[in-house]
C-alpha cells in the first residue's frame, strides 16, 4: 500500500498496518461507538481495558534503570518524602502526551514530518538526533543493572555466571520482543503491548510483596504524598532532577505517537486515548515507583545503608523476607524493569531511523535500524555505578522543554489542528496546565545546568 499523504504534504498514518489489517480496524471502531454509548463510566472503563496499549509501551520504558535508582536512592536516603515527586513529574508528562495524542489523533501525521514542515526543518533533525542517541546511551545503565541483579540472582542460587552469557540472552530475548512490533501487522503490535502490559503488572506484584512484608506507615505515606518536600542539599536536588528526567524523556515524545500509528488510531479513539494514559501509563508507574520508594524507606532509610549498587538494595530486604526471598523478589522486580526498557529503545531506534532516513518501519531496513540501540550492550563489562541512570535522568531533564514547547505550539497552531486547535475555556485550562509543564522541566534544566557549575 502506498504512502498516504494529506493535503499539505504530511504523511499519513503507517501503510503496512493500514493494509495488513484494515477490517481489524473497523471491526475496532465499531466496538469503541458501542463502549462509548455506555451510560455507566465503568462499563466504559472495562470495554477500554481490553484496547489499551500505547499507555502499557510508555510504562515499560519509563518503568527502566533512571525510575528504579531514583525511587531507590529517594526511598533509601529520604524515607517517604519524595513520594509526591514521581506522580506529579508523571501527571504533567500525562498533560504533555494528551495533547501530543489530540494532534495525532485529529490528524494522523507522522510528528517528525510535522516538525519538519510546521516548525523548522532542523528541529525535526535535531529532535530525532537526540531522541536516538538518548535511546543508545540508555541502554548502557540497562544493560548495566539488568546483568548486575541477574548475577546476583544467580548466586543466590550458588552459582557465579559471567557478564558475557547474561547480556547475550537479555540482547537476544529483547531483540525477539522488539522485532515482534516491527512484523507490520496490527495483531503483533497487540500482542507486544500485551507482553509489555503483563511484565509492568508482575513488577508491580514483585515489589508489592516487599511492601507487605514491611509494612506501611500511613501518617508518613501521607505526609510523603502532600507534604511537597524539597531537599536543599545537592544530592537530594539530583534525585528530585534524576526522578523527574526518568518519569517523562525526550524519547517517549517520539516513541508515544508512533505507538498510536502503530495501532491506527484515529478520532474515535480520543476517550480510549484518554483511558489509556491514565490507567495504563499514570496509574502503573506511580503504583510502582511508590512502592520501591516505600520498600526502601521501610529497610534502607530505617537501617542507614548506603546504596552503592543494586545488590545493596536487594540485600537489605533479607531481614525482612528472608535472605534469599528477599533478594530474588527485589532482582526479578528490577530486571523486569530493565529488560522491558531494553526492548523499547530499540523499538526507538528503528522509528527514529525510519523517520530521518525515508524507510518505512519494517522489514530488515527497520530491524537494522532498532540494533544500533544495542551499543549499550558495552555497559554490560564495564563497572557502572548504581547512581549514574540517576544522574543521567537528570541531564536528560535539560532536553525536554524543547520538545514540549514545540507541542504547545503545534496544538495552538490553526493552520495545522484548524477548528481543534485550543480554544475556549477548554482550550485555555489545557494551556495553562501545558505552560505549567514546560515551566516545571525548564526549571528544573536550569537548576540542573547551574548544580553542573
Amino acid at each position: 500500500m502506498p504512502t498516504e499523504y494529506r493535503a499539505d504534504g504530511l504523511r499519513r498514518g503507517l501503510p503496512m498496518v493500514q493494509s495488513r489489517d484494515p477490517e481489524a480496524l473497523e471491526r475496532e471502531k465499531a466496538r469503541l461507538r458501542e463502549i462509548d454509548a455506555r451510560p455507566a463510566f465503568w462499563r466504559r472503563w472495562r470495554g477500554y481495558w481490553s484496547l489499551s496499549g500505547p499507555g502499557w509501551v510508555q510504562s515499560a520504558l519509563t518503568l527502566g534503570a533512571g525510575s528504579a535508582g531514583s525511587s531507590i536512592f529517594a526511598g533509601a536516603v529520604f524515607g517517604y518524602d519524595l513520594l509526591w515527586v514521581q506522580p506529579v513529574a508523571m501527571f504533567l508528562g500525562v498533560v504533555v502526551f494528551s495533547a501530543i495524542g489530540h494532534q495525532l489523533l485529529v490528524t494522523q501525521a507522522r510528528p517528525y514530518d510535522v516538525f519538519r514542515k510546521k516548525l523548522h526543518p532542523a528541529l525535526a533533525v535535531s529532535w530525532g538526533a537526540v531522541v536516538l542517541l538518548a535511546s543508545i546511551i540508555w541502554q548502557f545503565p540497562q544493560y548495566a543493572l539488568a546483568v548486575s541483579v541477574s548475577r546476583d540472582i544467580f548466586d543466590v542460587a550458588g552459582l557465579s555466571v559471567p557478564r558475557a552469557p547474561i547480556a547475550l540472552a537479555l540482547l537476544t530475548a529483547a531483540t525477539a520482543l522488539c522485532w515482534s512490533y516491527g512484523q507490520g501487522s496490527r495483531r503483533a503490535v497487540r500482542l507486544f503491548e500485551r507482553a509489555l502490559k503483563y511484565l509492568v503488572l508482575l513488577m508491580a506484584f514483585f515489589f508489592l510483596l516487599v511492601v507487605v512484608k514491611t509494612g506501611v506507615d500511613f501518617k508518613a505515606l501521607l505526609k510523603g504524598f502532600f507534604g511537597f518536600h524539597i531537599p536543599r542539599d545537592r544530592e537530594g536536588l539530583t534525585i528530585v532532577l534524576g526522578a523527574l528526567g526518568a518519569a517523562v524523556g525526550v524519547n517517549m515524545t517520539f516513541l508515544y505517537p508512533y505507538t498510536l500509528l502503530a495501532r491506527g488510531w484515529g478520532k474515535e479513539h480520543r476517550g480510549l486515548k484518554n483511558f489509556d494514559l491514565g490507567v495504563s501509563m499514570f496509574a502503573p508507574f506511580v503504583l510502582t515507583t511508590s512502592l520501591v520508594v516505600i520498600a526502601c524507606a521501610n529497610t534502607l532509610h530505617v537501617q542507614g545503608i548506603r546504596v552503592r549498587e543494586a545488590v545493596d538494595a536487594a540485600h537489605a530486604l533479607a531481614p525482612v523476607a528472608g535472605v534469599a526471598a528477599g533478594r530474588v523478589i527485589f532482582s526479578l522486580g528490577v530486571l523486569g524493569m530493565c529488560f522491558t526498557t531494553l526492548a523499547i529503545e530499540m523499538v526507538i531506534c528503528g522509528f527514529v531511523l525510519s523517520e530521518m532516513f525515508g524507510f518505512e518501519p519494517r522489514g530488515w531496513a527497520y530491524r537494522a535500524a532498532t540494533m544500533t540501540a544495542n551499543i549499550g550492550i558495552l555497559g554490560a563489562f564495564y563497572p557502572t555505578p548504581f547512581w549514574l541512570p540517576v544522574l543521567a535522568s537528570s541531564i536528560a531533564l535539560i532536553m525536554m522543554p524543547i520538545a514540549y514547547i514545540a507541542f504547545f505550539i503545534l496544538q495552538n497552531k490553526r493552520s495545522y489542528l484548524g477548528d481543534e486547535v485550543n480554544k475556549g475555556l477548554k482550550g485555555t485550562v489545557w494551556n495553562v496546565l501545558l505552560l505549567l509543564a514546560i515551566l516545571v522541566v525548564a526549571a528544573g534544566a536550569v537548576v540542573k545546568i547551574l548544580s553542573l557549575f
